[in-house]
């Protein structure tokens, strides 16, 4: 590959001039995944599409054919299509890209005209089934995110498309996290036609002066009193539903404390079954199940997220209890004194949360050590991102934004893909300090380097945890602050998170 340094920059026909940084691990990577299909395995923020644009720029430049990138999320594709007009020396109009918006007419007369097809992978699968194009002249496909390629997911069957329609075929997958089971990662490589893998790591000598060090921290809190009594109360309705449950050997345990969430969607699974036996009595099951469900869920609220997100959830429940076609679960659940009086307990609690006034404060302090720092909080509910938000913008030093997906849920829009680029536009400027955000976040979305990331809670897959880590400390040193609540689901995914 005709790729040199020039001045610390790459030097290569078809990418502009003094703009990538030259990195010996990329372009030794770069070569030998033009050699033979590749597994990248490289830590979130080293670089990755860079090795794919190394490699996309000499496929181009050898005029193979034509280059299919794929994404699993419309911002993803946005953002590698405007990464490859940046910086690809090729007509701006032969880079095309596909989402489900663009008319499957259109998207063939674009194909024909483009060198370059960046797409979500599922747009491909439907053209591929409809017959309306083939792979037979794409000479690279590159697969972010490569660690999706497992079961039923796009691009297992674009990649088996792929096999079957070109000889000389070549596959690129990228990712941060494939996961840490080595059958995982075989599964991906033979899902995607794999031979070669090429792992770094942080520690690696030709990476290691591009790392910066994460200072990592574990915070601990308490749970107030007050909350200690609604718990009680609900654990003590979820303990009826777990003692019929295990009666009819659904769950193995009554007790609220050692129940795992997992065994009540296996429960679920159960009763779908037998009732599609026709075994009527599991109607009776059905609702036992789904409440111990929506109870289990509002203790784990309340012991995680706090106050406010416990009250919205059972608004919901009351809602869906008077409606018409609400279901039997909430209708029995607001029947339930304890549940009840569990609720009137909660719309007089004056307390929140620990978590949030802990995140006020390590949010703060930032900014009084650092004032030009960029922080990104974290949270799995985003009721929780909502109340972090209002307390974070109490003070003046926080200039704090949610960015949320673009689902709308109940009367929580969801953002579109033009507000999700603006807000990360005015936080990469400094109009905002501060991101709150779901796991948006996590996959690739080219969020700036931060000086801290705030976990709400911690995040029991390895996946989530790696890409959630590499937002900061890319371009100098960071901090990662994690809370867990004592006595709570947070520490079993703690544990989790540190295997």
């Amino acid at each position: 590959m005709s790729v040199y340094t020039e001045n610390v920059y790459v030097k290569h026909d078809l990418i502009k001039p003094k703009s990538i940084e030259y990195r010996e691990y990329q372009v030794s990577i770069a070569i030998s995944a033009l050699k033979q299909s590749t597994l990248v395995v490289l830590p979130t923020g080293m670089g990755k599409t860079v090795i794919a644009l190394l490699v996309i720029a000499e496929k181009l430049k050898r005029n193979e054919g034509k280059v299919l990138f794929l994404a699993p999320t419309k911002p993803l594709v946005s953002q590698h299509a405007s990464f490859l007009r940046e910086f690809l020396l090729i007509d701006k109009e032969k880079i095309a890209q596909f989402t489900g918006e663009v008319s499957p007419l259109k998207r063939k007369l674009q194909w024909e005209k483009s060198l370059v097809i960046v797409s979500t992978p599922q747009v491909i699968e439907n053209d591929l089934v409809s017959g309306k194009l083939d792979l037979s002249d794409v000479c690279l496909i590159v697969f972010d995110e490569a660690h999706r390629a497992v079961g039923e997911y796009s691009y297992v069957f674009v990649s088996k498309m792929y096999k079957k329609q070109r000889e000389d075929r070549l596959v690129l997958g990228i990712t941060a996290s494939p996961g840490s089971e080595i059958e995982k990662i075989l599964e991906i490589c033979k899902n995607l036609g794999i031979k070669n893998i090429e792992i770094r790591t942080s520690y690696d000598p030709d990476v290691r002066p591009y790392v910066h060090d994460i200072d990592l921290i574990w915070k601990k809190v308490e749970l107030p009193e007050d909350f200690r009594r609604i718990i009680e109360l609900l654990e003590d309705a979820l303990r009826d539903r777990l003692e019929a449950l295990k009666e009819e050997g659904l769950v193995d345990t009554s007790s609220p404390s050692r129940i795992a969430k997992k065994k009540l969607i296996d429960a679920q699974t159960i009763i779908q079954k037998a009732l599609k036996e026709g075994k009527e009595k599991y109607f009776n099951y059905a609702s036992l199940q789904n409440e111990a469900l929506k109870l289990y869920h509002a203790i784990e609220l309340l012991k995680t997220q706090g106050v406010s997100a416990a009250k919205r959830f059972f608004e919901k429940i009351k809602e869906e209890a008077k409606s018409k076609g609400g279901s039997r679960a909430s209708k029995n659940l607001m029947k339930d004194q304890r549940v009840l009086d569990a609720i009137a307990r909660l719309n007089t609690i004056k307390v929140e949360h620990p978590k949030i006034n802990v995140v006020v404060d390590v949010v703060k302090k930032q900014f009084e050590a650092k004032p030009d720092s960029r922080v990104i909080v974290f949270t799995h509910y985003r009721d929780t991102a909502i109340e972090v938000e209002k307390e974070l913008n109490l003070h003046d030093i926080i200039r704090a934004k949610r960015f949320v997906g673009q689902a709308t849920r109940g009367e929580e829009k969801g953002m579109s893909q033009k507000e999700q680029a603006e807000v990360i536009k005015k936080f990469r400027e400094g109009i905002y300090n501060t991101l709150i955000a779901t796991s948006v976040a996590e996959e690739g979305i080219d969020i700036p380097s931060t000086d801290m990331v705030v976990f709400y809670e911690p995040v029991p897959s390895e996946i989530r945890t790696i890409q959630r880590r590499g937002r900061t400390a890319r371009k100098r040193a960071g901090k990662v602050v994690v809370l867990i609540a004592k006595n709570t689901p947070d520490e079993g995914y703690y544990w989790s998170s540190l295997r």
